[in-house]
């Protein structure tokens, strides 16, 4: 029985190939310092930037600076049980988190595990946590407006959908109350929302997440937490882990908002790292590219185009300033990189002016764009009407011999404010801010007392909704402000019957 030389060569040919679909190479390093949240190893000639790698301890770490002679890792957890000269090996896989529906009402930490004790979150989707922002040409501009349910933000600086708009003021000034008074009034408006608290106390996450609960927010709701113990780097991953988890459903033709509150923690975590892995220090020692820690972020907020789905995801970053000093590093890097600010004043938040929204510095530069047409409608004066009111203040107090005009809009000024205050946590719709609006900018107010307006509200809205709740059904559902003469004639009605307290 003779053997052919060509059987022999197919079949070691075929051997070869089964084994080398056997066979895997891994590419392992050894650790040569572990120290404050970070490592050093050498031997591992091909890793990647952002890259997964896996210590001996089954603890993972993040590649990030690759130099010619050593791999500077940022660990991802404790880093207790890593010692000097351990091995670390490579995984192939870019950092990434689990993403999709099953994350909705669940609280996570930066890596997407739960943490709020209701067991494993099981979804075998993920994104890696660093992506590419959406081009111009896969954008369509800002028109959807993003109802806050907040009078002085719906009013006077609207959010679009696929808007960024910097919420930035002194701490205690009220910035997280927005966000989650922002949050709760998505309910049935077809937005999911991720919170992402960076370096917030976990007792204050909890008491947040208890309030979104309570009120039914939990149903459209991601919560990322990384608090004050968490490590360095895990703070500084959680707005990119929120941004990843919220472009799988912008990505898929739905509407979400994500606050990151706040980022000037992001930034210290940063600048801390940074440092250890000897990355040269710049303006206020943080690093040179922290423009880009958080521009890289912001941008992938976007209103997608209609050939992708339409989906938007809309950016609320949070910064704290000192001393109200916008002028800071990070609040002007911030600013130039959002379409827009909040800030909110602690005078005003100290005398009562809740939410504490300072109508002069706050702008947003996407504008009527992001109003139904009734609202920039009654809202068109506001602005005037307090920039004036502010100006003439300051001269009132030195004279009480004012001509009528002057009066009038010191009194129109004083109502207004008084209408742009709001109760915690009690977001309004936006057919009964127009309504407020509208009886304030057609001298409805004028003649009711100050101190009587918040009343005078809460029995306008209620007046209304029994005896003529077509008005607000017609807003809500056309966008368009009702026929003026049924309007005034309903506001009259009430005015007739309101009782005014005495003095």
């Amino acid at each position: 029985m003779s053997i052919k030389a060509e059987e022999i060569s197919a079949l070691i040919k075929q051997q070869l190939a089964n084994y080398q679909d056997e066979l895997t190479v891994d590419e392992i390093g050894t650790v040569t310092y572990v120290g404050d949240g970070i490592a050093r190893a050498n031997g591992l000639e091909n890793a990647l930037a952002g890259e997964l790698l896996e210590f001996s301890d089954g603890t993972y770490g993040m590649a990030q600076n690759l130099e010619s002679n050593d791999v500077g890792i940022v660990i991802l957890g404790s880093f207790k049980n890593i010692r000097e000269g351990d091995t670390v090996k490579r995984t192939g896989r870019i950092m990434e988190v689990p993403v999709g529906e099953e994350m909705i009402g669940r609280v996570v930490n930066p890596l997407g595990q739960a943490i709020d004790g209701q067991g494993e979150i099981k979804t075998n989707k993920t994104r890696p946590i660093e992506k590419k922002a959406p081009g111009v040409m896969e954008r369509q501009s800002v028109f959807e407006p993003l109802q806050t349910g907040l009078k002085a933000i719906d009013a006077l600086v609207p959010i679009g959908r696929g808007q960024r708009e910097l919420v930035i003021g002194d701490r205690k000034t009220g910035k997280t109350s927005v966000a989650i008074d922002t949050i709760l009034n998505q309910k049935d408006q077809n937005m999911i929302c991720v919170y992402v608290a960076i370096g917030q106390k976990e007792s204050t996450v909890r008491t947040q997440v208890e309030t979104l609960r309570k009120l039914g927010a939990m149903e459209y709701t991601i919560v990322v937490s990384a608090g004050p113990s968490s490590p360095a780097p895990l703070l500084w991953l959680a707005p990119y882990a929120g941004a990843a988890m919220g472009e799988e459903f912008m990505y898929n033709g739905k509407h979400v908002l994500v606050v990151y509150d706040d980022l000037s923690k992001q930034a210290d975590a940063y600048r801390e790292l940074s440092l250890i892995l000897r990355r040269p220090p710049g303006r206020e020692a943080y690093p040179g590219d922290v423009f880009y820690l958080h521009s890289r972020l912001l941008e992938r907020a976007a209103k997608l185009s209609d050939e992708l789905g339409g989906g938007s995801m809309t950016a609320l970053p949070f910064i704290e300033t000192k001393a109200g000093d916008v002028s800071a590093y990070i609040p002007t890097n911030v600013i130039s990189i959002t379409d827009g600010q909040i800030f909110l004043d602690s005078d005003n938040f100290y005398s009562g002016v809740r939410p504490a929204i300072d109508a002069g510095t706050s702008v947003s530069r996407v504008g009527g764009d992001a109003q139904i047409k009734a609202m920039k409608k009654v809202a068109g004066t506001l602005r005037l009407d307090l920039a004036s009111y502010r100006e003439l203040e300051s001269f009132a107090q030195f004279g009480s011999d004012l001509d009528e005009a002057t009066q009038a809009k010191l009194n129109r000024g004083r109502r207004t404010i008084e209408v742009l205050k709001q109760p915690l946590h009690q977001p309004l719709p936006v057919e009964k801010q127009v309504l407020i609006l509208y009886a304030l900018t057609h001298g409805f107010l004028d003649s009711v007392l100050v101190d009587d307006i918040l009343r005078y509200q809460d029995e306008l809205f209620a007046y209304v909704d029994n005896n003529q709740p077509e008005l607000l059904s017609d807003i809500a559902k056309s966008g368009q402000l009702p026929d003026t003469d049924k309007l005034d004639a309903a506001i009259k009605e009430f005015a007739e019957n309101f009782q005014a307290s005495k003095e």
